[in-house]
């Protein structure tokens, strides 16, 4: 069992070169495209980001059974195991999705943090595999615990879709501001318009170019929004099968314990986002603000409260 523990590390060593190149070539496709535009040529780059970020998902996959086999249970019992698993999810969601539209775009805000948030794990987080405490010796384990993982992967997806949308909404109010006084001055000189539109080129700048060959920002808002509200039903879920859990365990469904506390206020939070979106008309920046400050919580949630209160939840390590 000890040599399939090291398989699963090496295995993660071996993913996290995968996700370095992948994140080096998205970033060389990102830059490709502010300069030719959506009409250029292939996009050599992407593919050979594509590829790798795929070879690194089969390696991370690997590393995740290698785990739960050397330490015969399921492979989520400590940080760095959830930190495997919730990364895998998210490189897994981004790939899927990938099946029914471009995302490539969006590689290297989901490739970078799983490749910080690896380094982290096997750095500072890492743990041999092991059996688990008589407290989390439970089927609620396998369910409680990998529905959580499945609700922070997709929710660290839909926070990328928040900050290209941003991105891509800050372009388009530029451009429509530059386009106002444009119409205003079209029966003007004949040199007027070639000026603004030496003007409008040099004050482009990388983000503005780039915005120009991503979708709409509104596609990517309600692409965020429908991710947001799956992974909000698994959070929803993850809170329940966790009161479910305390009760079997310390005979109290709910202690005010800090984990139990920063679960539910992630649960408001993103309860808020999706009211405000269907009701309060939040579909634009509004929305992807909200919808970020929901996960930024999360990972205060997962990284602040476990390492340093005082929770019974700890078991970090």
């Amino acid at each position: 069992m000890n040599d399939l523990g090291q398989l699963s590390l090496l295995a993660i060593y071996g993913a996290m070169a995968a996700y370095a190149l992948a994140m080096v070539a998205f970033g060389i496709d990102l830059s490709a495209l502010r300069d030719r535009g959506p009409t250029g040529r292939p996009r050599r780059a992407a593919r050979i980001a594509m590829t790798t970020t795929t070879a690194g998902l089969a390696l991370h996959v690997v590393a995740v059974l290698a785990r739960g086999i050397a330490a015969g249970r399921v492979p989520w019992a400590n940080m760095y195991e959830f930190t495997l698993v919730f990364t895998l999810v998210a490189v897994t969601t981004f790939l899927a999705l990938q099946r029914w539209r471009d995302l490539r775009y969006l590689g290297a805000l989901i490739i970078t943090p799983t490749l910080l948030a690896l380094g982290l794990a096997v750095s500072v987080f890492y743990v041999k595999a092991d059996g688990v405490s008589p407290a989390l010796d439970h089927y609620w384990l396998v369910i409680h615990v990998s529905v959580a993982t499945m609700a922070i992967g997709v929710f660290a997806v839909a926070a990328a879709l928040s900050v290209v949308q941003l991105v891509k909404d800050r372009g388009e109010r530029k451009s429509a501001q530059r386009r106002e006084p444009a119409v205003a001055l079209a029966g003007g000189a004949a040199a007027g318009p070639v000026a603004g539109a030496s003007a409008e080129q040099a004050d482009r700048g990388f983000w503005g170019r780039l915005a120009d060959v991503l979708p709409g920002a509104a596609e990517l808002e309600r692409l965020a929004y429908r991710l947001n509200a799956v992974a909000f039903l698994l959070w929803t879920f993850t809170l329940i099968a966790g009161a479910i859990w305390a009760e079997h365990a310390w005979g109290r469904p709910w202690g005010w314990d800090p984990k139990e506390v920063g679960t539910f206020v992630v649960w408001v939070t993103y309860a808020a986002y999706l009211h405000a979106r269907a009701t309060r008309g939040w579909d634009g920046r509004k929305a992807a603000y909200l919808g970020l400050f929901g996960f930024a919580l999360v990972l205060v949630n997962y990284f602040v409260v476990n390492l340093f209160t005082e929770t019974v939840h700890g078991y970090a390590f």
